[in-house]
């Protein structure tokens, strides 16, 4: 939904864009070129973490700055920083690209390093960062500098509410597409204006998102983690990416503490972070009735439950433990967050149908969790629901309500449409997959992990595997997959369209 002073920016655009073309290239590019002058800030940090554990990697991290400040002054040379309003069609350009932009020359530090020496395996390790997705190559992680191991769990944590909307709150740029860019980037069914102004709502959801980070960094610490690993796994976790400074991920400290510790946040990171702005200032009345956060909350206990039970009766665990790893594994895959504390590949069978599910549910709208997202399986249901109802009562008006409000026809329609497009995406990738020799299995799994965020996936591809395996034109499928499922299909599908390109 357009705001007021989109309508108007967008109307004066016309005359312009049939005159010069549909997308102003000279404003796209001077804004992606701040972008990536803007990683080359956060290589700056890394490379300040290497120097302070005295190790040589940081002269990677100094080539990539060289590299992204090149790059991103050509792009602004050669754009318009005159003009400060993005059309639509600009926004959805810049998005897109933008997080391809921070793919390839976020993963210089692995490639140059030579800790991943594969442009391929390089690329993907990177794209699962800023996606959050969680998945790796990787199958030696601890062997990799404190100055890598910090920039691939910071990849998560920006990707988390995403990369222009960090960007937004962090500079004063873009005053006049702030708007744009925000609805091209962010995910969900609906967006919540928690503030006129689109920069102070950035910034508040950063400071939320912030705080939560800190809190987590301190409990874990209280764990038994150094601060090093209990910032990395707290970034990984806020961000709900489940990328680990540990091979073994979070079952390598052994720590019941802990993985209740995250666990709860990774619950907490999957809530819609504008009803935490909300009850900050007052109304808990929002947090405390919001629908699709009881039908979240409500499905992880079920599975969790459910989970726990099938584990108690056949003696794999007993009940605290059972409980424990289950609420874990339902937590980590139901907000697509990919930390492991077990192998569930040994469950029983039906256990892995639940957490497909979970996968595919994903997090709340809002929240920085991937998959359809609940707030979408809650408007199929009352549809659903209301179907049944109006074969019985056949001149009833039936509409949809979701906290006291109507949701349109028009809604409902592009919840449906988004959810046949998500299950298209999905058999697309799956048959592409089995077309390179991945197992049945394993590619259903694993198309489902990428275009969802998860991380992990079944059989070989699972919790306590790398997919190392895959080969090459799998990692650039589930890489699309990955960055697909993120945008939410269509803002880059779009881009794909040749009405995109050439009507006006």
């Amino acid at each position: 939904m357009l705001y007021m002073e989109d309508i108007y920016q967008t109307n004066s655009l016309s005359f312009k864009n049939k005159k010069d073309g549909l997308i102003n290239f000279r404003t796209v590019s001077y804004v992606l070129g701040i972008l990536v002058l803007v990683e080359a800030g956060l290589f700056v940090i890394c490379a300040g973490i290497s120097a302070i554990y005295h190790e040589s990697s940081y002269i990677c991290f100094v080539w990539a700055i060289l590299i992204n400040i090149g790059i991103g002054g050509v792009m602004i040379l050669a754009g318009n920083r005159k003009s400060n309003i993005v059309s639509r069609r600009d926004g959805y350009c810049i998005v897109s690209i933008s997080w391809i932009l921070f793919t390839l020359l976020g993963m210089l530090p692995f490639y140059l390093s030579g800790y991943i020496p594969s442009v391929t395996d390089a690329f993907f390790e990177t794209m699962s960062g800023f996606t959050t997705t969680g998945a790796t190559i990787l199958n030696d992680i601890e062997s990799l500098p404190h100055g890598l191991l910090f920039w691939r769990s910071f990849t998560q944590w920006i990707g988390g509410l995403g990369i222009v909307l960090f960007t937004i709150a962090l500079l004063p740029l873009f005053s006049g597409s702030s708007q744009q860019l925000f609805l091209s980037e962010a995910t969900g069914v609906t967006h919540d204006k928690i503030h006129p102004k689109i920069k102070v709502m950035a910034r508040c959801l950063w400071l939320i998102y912030i705080g939560l980070t800190l809190l987590e960094v301190v409990l874990l610490m209280l764990g038994g983690m150094n601060l090093f690993d209990a910032l990395c796994q707290a970034f990984a976790t806020t961000a709900t990416g489940g990328f680990s400074t540990k091979q073994d991920s979070i079952s390598y400290w052994n720590s019941p503490y802990i993985e209740y510790v995250i666990s709860i946040f990774m619950i907490l990171s999957g809530i819609n972070f504008s009803l935490y702005y909300f009850a900050l200032n007052g109304k808990y009345k929002k947090l405390l009735k919001d629908g699709e956060l009881h039908w979240f909350l409500a499905s992880i206990a079920i599975l969790s439950v459910i989970i726990a039970f099938a584990l108690v009766i056949t003696d794999y665990y007993d009940i605290e433990t059972a409980f424990r790893k289950a609420l874990f594994q339902v937590a980590t895959t139901h907000t697509s967050c990919g930390f492991a504390t077990d192998d569930y590949n040994l469950w029983p069978p039906f256990t892995w149908m639940l957490l497909i599910w979970a996968m595919i549910s994903g997090g709340c709208t809002g929240s920085t969790s991937g998959g359809v997202k609940n707030l979408r399986l809650l408007i199929m249901f009352q549809n659903i629901r209301n179907q049944f109802r109006q074969m019985l009562h056949s001149r009833a008006v039936l509409p949809v309500h979701i906290n006291n409000g109507q949701v349109p026809v028009q809604t409902s329609a592009l919840v449906y449409t988004f959810f046949v497009t998500y299950l298209i995406c999905i058999f697309i990738g799956w048959t592409l997959l089995m077309c390179f020799g991945v197992g049945l299995t394993e590619s259903f799994s694993t198309v489902i992990s990428a275009i969802g965020n998860v991380g992990p996936g079944l059989g070989a591809f699972g919790p306590v595997f790398s997919w190392a395996a895959l080969p090459d034109a799998a990692k650039w499928i589930l890489s699309a997959l990955m960055l697909v499922g993120r945008l939410e299909i269509f803002g880059v599908l779009l881009l794909f369209d040749k009405r995109f390109w050439t009507d006006y």
